[in-house]
């Protein structure tokens, strides 16, 4: 276990390093979160005169989807980096090395979290500054708690199928397959109550749309039944897709 935890931070700060000597990329995944907040809460600001809109500006409603866009976005392209180390020869030589297995995964895992969480941070700033608010009293912490989960969850996803495919351009494809239907099948653009009853079930199915209500609850102060469920589930969501990450890096060593 000891070797595991020092395996696994030494990797982490590893990896840190590397993002330290270009932070530009860090900054360039904010642009698109931007551009949604911007461009999304003045074109479907009109939403929230609507006599069922669950809250009376856009904006507000908007900011906790984008944040878990954010997220979603960061963490699925988080396997191409694992592919450019198999290219390189990167993979090759931590895998001679007496490293515990799990921890080369979980190292990237926790830097990708890392790297969200600052983008995320920055975001949450700016759409303070254009009205969204800020998490009311402790959910600025238990925000930090969703996205380290749903960041991780993503995360390994990736990595999953960066192992499995061993190519970068379908892992590319696949993850522009996979990103949009999450996001427009979730309550991150619109209420549930807006959404066909077809399109609601499958929400329900959705870890995004669980990482949206608990941003949502945290911005609001509550932490009711609901907040505790939606953490429970991106809680197992994180574990099941880490253990599918190690399953997968296991069988393509």
């Amino acid at each position: 276990m000891l070797h595991f935890i020092s395996d696994t931070r030494y990797l982490f700060f590893k990896y840190l390093k590397l993002t330290w000597r270009m932070p530009m990329w860090t900054f360039f995944g904010l642009i698109q979160p931007l551009l949604w907040l911007l461009i999304f809460g003045q074109l479907f600001k009109g939403f929230s005169e609507l006599p069922q809109f669950p809250t009376g500006d856009y904006v507000q409603f908007l900011a906790p989807g984008v944040i878990v866009m954010t997220v979603l976005f960061g963490a699925s392209w988080s396997g191409v980096s694992l592919l450019r180390d198999l290219r390189h020869g990167v993979m090759e030589k931590l895998l001679v090395a007496p490293i515990v297995r799990s921890s080369i995964v979980l190292s990237r895992l926790l830097h990708n979290a890392f790297t969200v969480l600052v983008q995320v941070f920055l975001l949450i700033l700016v759409s303070a500054v254009i009205g969204a608010g800020m998490p009311a009293g402790q959910g600025f912490f238990w925000v930090w708690v969703v996205v380290l989960l749903l960041a991780i969850g993503f995360s390994a996803i990736s990595n999953a199928l960066a192992m499995f495919l061993k190519q970068e351009e379908p892992l590319v494809v696949m993850g522009n397959m996979l990103t949009l239907p999450l996001l427009f099948f979730s309550s991150a653009l619109v209420p549930e109550d807006f959404m066909p009853d077809w399109m609601r079930l499958i929400s329900r199915i959705n870890p995004v749309t669980y990482g949206v209500e608990a941003v949502r609850a945290c911005y609001q102060g509550v932490f009711l039944q609901p907040f505790w469920m939606s953490l429970g589930i991106l809680s197992v969501f994180a574990l099941l897709a880490f253990m599918a990450a190690i399953m997968t890096f296991q069988k393509a060593e």
